[in-house]
């Protein structure tokens, strides 16, 4: 016969047993009934997630509702995408239209057709599709986001399901995506039509630009093989200053205040770096040196450079139309911008045969004049020009183009991007004189790396006097602009 504590112990057990059994009944209840109807959980929280983890059928009902949800918000967006196409059709496409009462049009369907729906969306839901509508509608679709976010520096669009972009000079994958390859298709088609150009498979590249200047390339299939890419290279709506690139570490203030004498005393400078390097902005807050006084006429593939002087022609190139007729490149602009009296000619870039019509404009007495040039450093620039005036056909002596290049070009500003992101001009050199066949080359300012890195991967290093005075200060002089000779001090290099 057992003892009154043995009999007590087994009482005990069998009170245990059952209250457990309970709770994990009451676990699943709730995690079934949060599954259906979306009510709160019971207080026992801890227990509902690890028995919903372990259950298959709970997780697959969850998975079930969420599609069902997502799949009406899907079906809720086409019927209101189709009802602004109803309703407002061709305007929103009228690019004479002011934007301010489209968007207020459009605000106002999304109203209309919100509130008429049998089954009501809540407020969370109702905010995500109207934000994702009007930035397809009024923006450029689900890359919208990532175009108003100033951290982005560069969007990349490889294929309707994968998208890249650039902050801080390093490479994000970020989960936004297009519906499907029209979808991203349509929105190629609405920014390059903007601007007169056109996209499709038989001119399946386009170079285009965005209302604030940013830089767009799109290629599609045949020639992209796994979907349409889409590139777009933001610019700040407010341009970067000198100051900016002294403060970011780019340049230092003694090359800032040399550089800006260069370009009120009208020399000709060639802003050379790889792709993505900045030389676009340098090019812009060189230009910004310019005195308001004088005549600027830029001339570019796509519109890009934010200048504040008040005489400013903007001229932009022409592709050829559907007849392979109507093409204005960019030598035909640089050869017709010397008949409009201009004090300075500014050319976006330099890559084909306008290499050599650009040296004439610059040995030809129009001084001041700035563009831009892909090279991998000052010397490399120099070959660059030099084979790109052959494309002219002239068929001219290669002697006779480095005189034409030694007495046109009177300073190289060379810019890198490094690896940790980072931009620097690296070399403001001098373009001397010949000497025998080649040209000679005097580095005015040069990138100190000896101080190595820091232990993110980021430059300490400077850009530095060589402490030579450059022979152009004579004809800098002649413009009335003297230069602080402290600025040529040796520094430590």
């Amino acid at each position: 016969m057992s003892s009154l504590g043995d009999r007590i112990a087994r009482a005990k057990a069998g009170l245990e047993t059952p209250t457990e059994n309970r709770d994990t009944e009451a676990a699943a209840t709730v995690v079934g009934t949060a599954g259906t109807t979306g009510t709160t959980p019971h207080p026992v929280g801890k227990r509902v997630a690890g028995s919903s983890a372990t259950d298959p059928s709970v997780n697959r009902r969850l998975a079930h509702a969420a599609t069902q949800h997502a799949d009406r918000l899907e079906e809720l967006k086409g019927n209101i995408h189709a009802e602004l196409l109803r309703q407002l059709g061709p305007q929103l496409y009228d690019l004479d239209m002011d934007q301010e009462d489209l968007e207020q049009r459009v605000r106002g369907v999304l109203r209309d057709v919100l509130g008429a729906q049998d089954r009501p969306l809540s407020a969370s839901d109702r905010q995500k599709v109207t934000l994702e509508i009007t930035d397809d509608i009024l923006g450029y679709g689900p890359i919208q986001p990532l175009l108003r976010d100033e951290e982005v520096s560069e969007v990349m669009v490889n294929g309707h399901d994968q998208v890249w972009v650039e902050r801080k000079g390093r490479l994000e994958w970020v989960d936004v995506k297009f519906t499907d390859e029209s979808h991203l298709r349509r929105t190629i088609e609405k920014i390059v039509s903007r601007i007169g150009r056109r996209v499709d498979e038989s001119s399946p590249m386009v170079d285009a630009r965005l209302p604030d200047g940013s830089r767009v390339n799109a290629v599609i299939p045949p020639l992209a093989i796994d979907g349409s890419s889409l590139t777009i290279r933001k610019f700040a709506t407010d341009p970067l200053t000198a100051a900016d690139l002294v403060r970011f570490g780019s340049m230092t203030q003694r090359a800032s205040d040399f550089l800006d004498a260069c370009v009120r005393g009208r020399l000709n400078i060639i802003v050379s770096g790889s792709t993505g390097a900045g030389k676009t902005t340098t090019l812009n807050v060189l230009s910004s040196f310019i005195p308001s006084d004088e005549r600027i006429v830029t001339i570019e593939d796509a519109a890009e450079l934010q200048l504040h002087q008040e005489h400013v022609v903007r001229l932009e190139s022409r592709p050829a139309n559907l007849e392979g007729k109507g093409e204005v490149d960019i030598r035909d602009l640089v050869k017709n911008s010397l008949r409009m009296r201009p004090d300075r000619v500014i050319v976006g870039e330099v890559r084909d045969a306008s290499a050599l019509d650009m040296l004439q404009a610059m040995n030809t007495g129009h001084d001041g004049s700035i563009c831009t040039v892909h090279s991998n450093g000052p010397r490399d620039t120099l070959a660059r020009v030099e084979t790109m005036v052959m494309m002219a056909g002239m068929d001219l002596p290669i002697r006779a183009i480095r005189e034409q290049v030694a007495s046109a070009v009177d300073v190289i500003v060379h810019q890198t991007r490094f690896k940790d992101g980072s931009r620097h001009i690296t070399h403001i050199t001098e373009v001397e004189r010949m000497e025998g066949d080649v040209i000679t080359l005097q580095d005015v300012f040069v990138y100190d790396h000896s101080a190595g890195f820091d232990e993110n991967g980021r430059s300490l290093g400077r850009l530095r006097s060589t402490g030579l005075r450059p022979k152009f200060l004579e004809k800098m002089a002649y413009a009335n602009v003297s230069v602080d000779p402290a600025i040529f001090a040796m520094d430590g290099l």
